[in-house]
């Protein structure tokens, strides 16, 4: 006699796979209209199901859009993560989280996205919650880097937490700048600039990052 724990199985991952395939057609459609002007409806079109099938897995449009910013930044965070647990000096992986977080171009999707998700954020808790979670995240990581650096002679700061958090503000503001005005701010000059002031912070010279190929504006 089979007790149907296959098929509820089964059920359970066609469920997650519907599940992952909305928010992943969610995040298209957040890119393409913005936070503000995504409906169920848009979603739904972009998939070819009902809006009834949507609320189904998602109670309400919030929840699609908190799971799917979450599913983002959770992405975003274990690969910073796997990152640090990398090999290499403290000074390296520093400069690889430095990299990490400087968008790859001004066209950058994960970048758009959040740079989206601040405005939206300043009136929807549901999105000011993600982006505080995903803050105190890389907060979080970038301290423990600096506090390893410390503890293995590499660095000297007194306050890695503080550190981290003005490397972390300062970084934020110079992406917005690069993200949304065109410019004299090439990828390579913002590098240049996180590096001088993780330097100041961490008791560096500027010599000491690592050689890197040019980067292109």
């Amino acid at each position: 006699m089979h007790s149907g724990g296959g098929a509820r199985s089964s059920r359970a991952d066609q469920a997650d796979q519907r599940r992952a395939e909305l928010l992943e057609a969610t995040r298209r459609v957040v890119l393409e209209r913005g936070l503000a002007s995504t409906r169920v409806a848009d979603i739904a079109r972009a998939t070819n199901v009902s809006g009834g099938l949507i609320h189904y897995h998602f109670a309400t449009k919030d929840d699609l859009i908190t799971e799917m910013l979450r599913s983002t930044s959770d992405s975003e965070i274990q690969r910073l993560k796997e990152i640090v647990a990398g090999p290499g000096t403290a000074v390296q992986l520093l400069d690889r989280v430095l990299r990490f977080y400087i968008p790859a171009s001004r066209s950058d999707q994960s970048w758009i996205l959040w740079v989206d998700a601040w405005a939206v954020g300043v009136r929807e808790e549901h999105v000011r919650t993600i982006l505080l979670e995903l803050e105190g995240a890389w907060i979080e990581v970038l301290s423990q880097v600096i506090s390893d650096g410390v503890a293995s002679g590499e660095f000297a700061c007194d306050d890695p937490l503080g550190s981290a958090e003005r490397i972390d503000g300062m970084l934020d503001g110079l992406v917005v700048r690069y993200t949304l005005h065109t410019g004299n701010m090439s990828r390579s000059r913002m590098l240049h600039h996180a590096r001088v002031a993780a330097a100041r912070e961490v008791g560096l010279d500027l010599s000491d990052f690592p050689d890197a190929p040019a980067e292109s504006p």
